[in-house]
């Protein structure tokens, strides 16, 4: 309502009978925590931006993010672009992976299950990787869901959004084509009394051997392969990704459908 009352005091269109009912972005981890966000309706177009954060909880860091309008029976009703995303099933991991991503994105994970458990996701990825438990929470969510996922690799897929990417439904993970992916093992940091360094170093290796068994298990590579593979940074083109077996197809263009013969 705070966001509807900004946009009355803005805009007096709202307040002589138009209705626009305003949702506030899925992709804000701390609703609460906003100030009064302005929504401003331009009376050239359909579209109103509002200045507000996507990937984390700072309100101030990203440029203006389109609102969508889409008229209904009962007004107006006014979308972020993100949200307006969601209802086309797709979810957008761009940045890095933190926890409050993780939470953000198994939340909708959930939520489009709910929706349709045989309706297609589509993920969106372009993201320098992260934290490996946040990762690996999204990772068991989309492997828990029943809904196939499609895995869209645009810009890059480093580190844990690697692991994301090949976690896609088999013949539906997907880059374009300049995209850039890249593999390495986890790394972490370690302090105090040495056997504190030791419990956290045998933490990390054991968090290899899993990470080492997914991607093994995903891109139908021998372990041997990937051990070697993961021990130093593995930087890879779209093409390259594709042999190695992280994703399945290279895309210039949208899938096209032919359209059927004129009788």
């Amino acid at each position: 309502m705070s966001i509807l009352r900004s946009a009355i005091k803005l805009c007096p269109s709202l307040a002589a009978g138009r209705t626009v009912s305003a949702c506030r972005s899925v992709h804000s981890s701390r609703s609460l925590c906003y100030p009064l966000i302005p929504i401003v309706i331009e009376q050239t177009g359909r579209t109103v931006s509002a200045c507000r954060s996507v990937h984390t909880s700072r309100s101030l860091c990203y440029p203006l993010i389109p609102i969508v309008i889409e008229q209904t029976g009962r007004g107006e009703r006014a979308y972020d672009i993100y949200s307006r995303l969601l209802k086309e099933r797709i979810v957008c991991v761009m940045g890095p992976i933190s926890d409050e991503m993780s939470s953000l994105v198994v939340a909708q994970l959930l939520f489009l299950q709910s929706e349709s458990n045989k309706k297609p996701v589509h993920m969106y990825i372009n993201s320098p990787g992260g934290s490996v438990t946040a990762g690996l929470g999204i990772y068991d969510t989309m492997q828990y869901i029943m809904p196939p996922i499609a895995t869209w690799c645009i810009g890059q897929a480093c580190s844990a959004a690697s692991l994301l990417l090949c976690a896609g439904t088999p013949g539906m993970r997907q880059s374009l084509p300049n995209s850039r992916i890249m593999v390495h093992q986890p790394s972490g940091h370690a302090a105090g009394q040495a056997t504190d360094i030791q419990i956290h170093a045998e933490e990390i290796l054991k968090l290899k051997r899993v990470i080492n068994g997914i991607y093994a298990k995903h891109t139908k590579q021998p372990l041997e392969a990937i051990e070697s593979a993961m021990e130093r940074d593995r930087f890879m083109s779209a093409a390259q990704a594709k042999e190695f077996g992280l994703i399945d197809n290279v895309l210039e263009h949208p899938p096209t459908i032919d359209a059927p013969a004129e009788t």
